[in-house]
This record gives structure tokens, sequence and C-alpha cells, in this order.
């Protein structure tokens, strides 16, 4: 944000009009970069959910995968606890996809809440405030303060303890560590302007 607008196009290899063209400011432009990096997430969580059909399941998969994130992607992680909205309220990447399985899952009976609104503040400021533990505390073990936090998060919208422990030991895909580093590093530096 510190940068002037001639030394991002400078770096983007664009001209200063081009810029002006599709941002009014250098918020904007930050604003759609972070919104571009979360729906990249989002649709990588969705692929590697897409086998899954129990709402809460998926819920609880994402919100283990995302988790992780903090840890795979320090950088990008740091921009999404310092911005004004990001995860919580874009309307890209994480809050929609969440908002979604959290409405299917109590319309299934597997989510006990009478707002969603209210659910969802509660999963998004859980997740910020792990992720803020895990960039602070380097030497924590992250999947189990993860594993943790999403049992802490599950019992809060109405699972037993019992069956929200159980969710949280399912396998999570091999192949996710790698990829989802691969995905927000073309999030973050695509490899061709748009």
């Amino acid at each position: 944000m510190n940068a002037p607008v001639l030394e991002i196009t400078q770096a983007a290899d664009v001209g200063m009009g081009s810029f002006y063209n599709h941002f009014s400011s250098k918020e904007d432009l930050f604003s759609a970069a972070l919104d571009s990096a979360l729906e990249s997430v989002g649709a990588y969580l969705d692929t590697l959910t897409a086998g899954l059909v129990d709402p809460a399941q998926i819920f609880t998969q994402s919100f283990r995968l995302a988790g992780r994130l903090f840890r795979l992607e320090p950088d990008l992680s740091r921009i999404l606890l310092n911005s004004a909205s990001g995860p919580t309220t874009s309307e890209h990447g994480l809050a929609p996809r969440s908002r979604r399985d959290i409405e299917a899952a109590a319309q299934q009976g597997h989510f006990d809440i009478d707002d969603v609104d209210v659910a969802l503040a509660l999963v998004a400021g859980s997740l910020l405030a792990l992720g803020r533990l895990l960039l602070d505390d380097p030497g924590r073990d992250s999947e189990s303060a993860v594993d943790h936090m999403t049992v802490k998060v599950l019992r809060a919208l109405g699972v037993p303890k019992s069956k929200a422990q159980r969710m949280c030991r399912q396998p999570l895909p091999e192949s996710y560590n790698a990829a989802l580093h691969s995905v927000v590093e073309h999030a973050v530096h695509p490899t061709t302007p748009s």
C-alpha cells in the first residue's frame, strides 16, 4: 500500500492509464487482489470437498484446510488478517462458502443455529483469531490447534462433542498442501496480466 502507483505499474509492466482504466486507487487494486486470492482459495477448497455430501462435513473440512493455510501461506495470511474486511465480509472466497455450508447444515439438522449471520461471524472471528495465534506463536503445533479450534466451532454450532471430535479426525486430502500453495501463488502472482 505504500508503493507509488508508478512503481506498481512498472512492476506489472502496464501504463499508468491502464491502471486508472481499471482501478481508481491503490485501495481498489488491493481489494481486487485480495478478492482474487480469496476466490482462488475458496474455489480450490470446493474441489477438495467435491466428493462430500454432508454439508457439516464439507464445512468441517473447509475450516480445517483454511486454518492450515495460515502456516502454509504466512504472507497472504498477514494481509488477510490486517485487511479491513477480507475473509469475513468479502463476497468472494471463504465467507459465501461458509454461509452456504452453515445454512445447508442447519437445514438438515446438523447445526443448531438461530441466526446465520451470527453463526458466520462466530466462524469468521474464530478463524481470524486462530490465524493470529498461529502466526504469533510459530512453535505451536498448527494442525492440533486448527483441529482443536474446529471442534470448538462445531460445538458452538450445536454439534455434540463426540461427533465434532469424530468429524475432525477424518483424513484430509493428501495433496492439499502443495496444490494450495500453487493456487495461492497463482492468485497473488498471476502469469498473465488481467
